[in-house]
């Protein structure tokens, strides 16, 4: 809701919503759901033939774009749909299409291609491509808004195509169940719910982009409430995901949701699950509604002066259904009912069923309806372990001694071995091997874990003597006293005495030789395999006496790593900076933020790593424009370089560690269209507003501007980044 008093919806009011019923198949019938088809319409028609669907429903992101879009798209929500674009071939994309690219260019090149890049939408809307069987579908947070007003308005209006808005809502009839549809569209961004953008009455968007606000959340559930029978199933479809967001799940307890269908971000598989099976107990799937609950309300708080006085009578209603909603949260087991009795618990937390989708491209989801009942077939691409087999393996065995071992880190999808596997290996008889040098040997070109050197850890004996065969390490002489220097000659005469073996660990019997004397110094055998996450030498107290070798080599830094810096705001949280990057912040695996060893503050730079390369490119361009109050610089970190000092703090600490400020609450920033949606932003301030799915925020553009803003101000400037962090891509 804006400031000012928006315009009525064309759409005809809530009493006279279509709530039609339609009968698809009286006996059985199949219904593939999918979710983010990003333009490539033409796929629905071939997925629906291959698993023979009578019915589409779809989870957003279905590419509502025509000729015009172009022109409203910023440049930032351009960049992300090229990336993710199944129209658009690798070759062009990397050609034409690059970062490298100014968005004039990229502009251009879209619009005269000979086949559309950026959706098929205009082929859609011309009759060229139709619909082979009904579609259902709700909006992503990629679409643009002014499209999907006209369809509102009954400007548009295609064949086998339904949009399931908050008003609208289709009932089918289906292998003898009546499955009941509704739909919520748009990304779940708490600071954006009472900002309308470009949308003229409950729904939300701009500049490419989308969003749910709190009149649409009101109005679907004035049609819930409108079209309730007790003998339906009620299907509540999504982009956002109800496991990561506290208020869609109270939206389905308020719809009394039976199942429920959500697009992912980006995923290799979907999921199935109820919260009965992810939730520890009923407390955990309160805790996360709770979370939600003062999300939003801490948005609404700012806010409530400014809404209440622009809003009409009609909005107050919706208004007071969607607070209805953040105030649904489940009793507990232990509060007490009417009566005295113990509180009855929540149907849903056991009964209704959620399938979170990954994309089209990945995968789907088949729901076979028979005999009033619901079967569910999941299909996932899935994740290429094929990498594994060319990785580097340690020599065993008798070719121990001609084959060098060669140590890989273990990358974030594969487990490290843990202390049981490092002491089933065969203890080794004399010094490890040398470590070969990252980048040799057979397999390192073409596998992608990154070997990486590690120190050979040398046993030493309790007395401190070297090892036979290894030369002592040269030390720094001091002159000692007289009477020290006669003690410690009478100490060696004794010892001289009791063995003549001086590299002996420890003195043995003549019957049991040691066994640092038993094989010769050439003989080598295989060294249980150290890396970063197991324990080395000497740290479990059982492997080893000695201490490690120490090293100034510092661990390969994570390839998925982004650097951030000119963060002048300071300090800043990890959750700040999770928020800070929207929907892709689900990706986000370790986040670390260096601090002035002299002075113990941050130093305005962070590193964020991520699981894999597509959730680090979705990152690049879909974090948001500000981080508090801020702009910091966002690029693909440069490989590790060797330790060095920047001249005003000392080096950084060899292993890797986190930022002092764990934890938190979660950050707020942002960019808000008029003063009730800034009022909404600055209440989310350093403590606050949790990012929904957020795709396609305002940020910054090519030069450093800020998108929207005056072409030529730069982004503000921060402290110099220091020669061994970061850099460009």
């Amino acid at each position: 809701m804006s400031s000012a008093q928006p315009t009525p919806s064309p759409r005809p009011p809530p009493s006279t919503a279509n709530t039609q019923v339609k009968v698809i198949d009286s006996a059985a019938g199949r219904i593939l759901c999918l979710a983010d088809i990003r333009g490539k319409i033409s796929a629905i028609n071939d997925l629906a033939k291959e698993t023979g669907a009578k019915a589409v429903i779809h989870t957003g992101d279905f590419g509502f774009f025509d000729n015009n879009s172009l022109e409203r798209i910023n440049d930032r929500t351009l960049r992300h749909l090229i990336l993710y674009s199944p129209l658009i071939s690798p070759q062009l994309r990397q050609t034409r299409l690059g970062n490298d690219a100014v968005p004039n260019a990229i502009r251009h090149t879209i619009f005269s291609h000979s086949t559309p890049l950026l959706s098929e939408f205009p082929l859609l809307q011309s009759g060229t491509l139709r619909l082979s069987v009904p579609v259902y579908t709700v909006w992503g947070a990629c679409e643009d808004v002014q499209i999907l007003e006209k369809f509102r308005s009954g400007e548009y209006d295609i064949e086998n195509l339904t949009i399931l808005d908050e008003a609208t809502t289709r009932c089918l009839d289906i292998g003898g169940v009546k499955l009941r549809l509704f739909g919520l569209g748009g990304a779940l961004v708490m600071h954006k719910m009472f900002d309308n953008g470009e949308g003229r009455a409950t729904i939300a968007g701009g500049q490419g982009t989308m969003w749910t606000t709190a009149l649409q959340i009101g109005e679907l559930v004035d049609t819930a409430q409108r079209t309730y029978d007790s003998t339906e199933t009620r299907l509540l479809i999504t982009h956002a995901s109800p496991g990561r967001e506290g208020l869609l799940a109270q939206l389905g307890l308020a719809l009394k949701a039976d199942l429920f269908v959500s697009g992912g971000l980006h995923f290799r598989y979907s999921s199935s699950y109820n919260e009965f099976s992810v939730q520890s107990d009923l407390e955990a799937f309160r805790t996360k509604i709770l979370s939600g609950q003062v999300a939003f309300n801490k948005v609404w708080d700012s806010v409530k002066v400014q809404v209440e006085g622009t809003a009409d009578e009609n909005q107050r209603q919706l208004l007071e259904k969607a607070l209805s909603v953040v105030a649904r949260v489940p009793q507990p087991t232990t509060a007490a009912g009417p009566g005295g009795a113990a509180g009855a618990e929540e149907p849903a937390w056991k009964n209704c069923w959620h399938w979170n989708l990954c994309d089209a491209a990945y995968g789907n989801l088949v729901l076979d309806i028979k005999d009033g009942r619901i079967s569910a077939d999941l299909k996932s691409q899935g994740f290429n372990y094929a990498y594994r087999r060319n990785a580097p393996t340690t020599a065993t065995g008798a070719n121990a001694s001609a084959a060098p071992v060669q140590h890989a880190v273990v990358s974030a999808s594969s487990p490290a071995p843990g202390p049981s596997q490092l002491k089933a290996q065969p203890a080794p008889h004399a010094s490890p091997v040398p470590v070969l040098p990252a980048g040799t040997g057979a397999g390192s070109a073409s596998s992608p874990v990154h070997a990486v050197r590690h120190p050979p850890i040398q046993s030493r004996p309790v007395n401190g003597s070297p090892i036979q065969g290894q030369l002592p390490q040269q030390t720094k002489k001091v002159a000692k006293p007289e009477g020290q220097k006669e003690r410690e000659l009478s100490d060696k005469e004794k010892s001289v005495g009791t063995t003549s073996k001086p590299s002996t660990p420890n003195p043995v019997s003549d019957s049991k030789p040691a066994a640092s004397t038993s094989v010769p110094d050439t003989t080598t055998s295989p060294a249980p395999a150290a890396d970063a996450a197991s324990p080395g030498a000497g740290r479990d107290g059982a492997s080893s006496t000695g201490g490690r070798t120490p090293t100034t080599r510092r661990p390969p830094r994570n390839p998925f790593t982004l650097f951030m810096n000119r963060i002048t705001d300071l300090p800043v949280t990890e959750a700040e900076i999770k928020d800070f990057f929207g929907e892709a912040k689900s990706g986000i695996t370790f986040i670390k933020i260096p601090i002035n060893h002299h002075t113990r503050q941050q130093r305005g730079l962070a590193y964020v790593e991520f699981g894999d390369e597509e959730t680090m490119k979705a990152a690049l361009v879909k974090h948001a424009q500000k981080l508090k109050t801020c702009i910091p610089r966002v690029v693909i970190a440069d490989h590790r370089d060797p330790v060095e000092s920047d001249g005003s703090t000392p080096p950084p600490a060899l292993a890797r560690g986190g930022g002092p400020f764990r934890g938190g609450m979660r950050g707020g920033r942002g960019f808000a269209r008029n003063s009730v949606a800034a009022a909404a932003a600055a209440s989310a301030g350093p403590g606050g507003r949790p990012a929904g799915r957020g795709k396609g925020e305002n940020g910054i553009t090519e030069g450093g501007r800020v998108e929207g803003g005056p072409s030529g101000s730069p982004a503000p400037s921060g402290p110099a980044e220091p020669k061994e962090r970061g850099g460009e891509k």
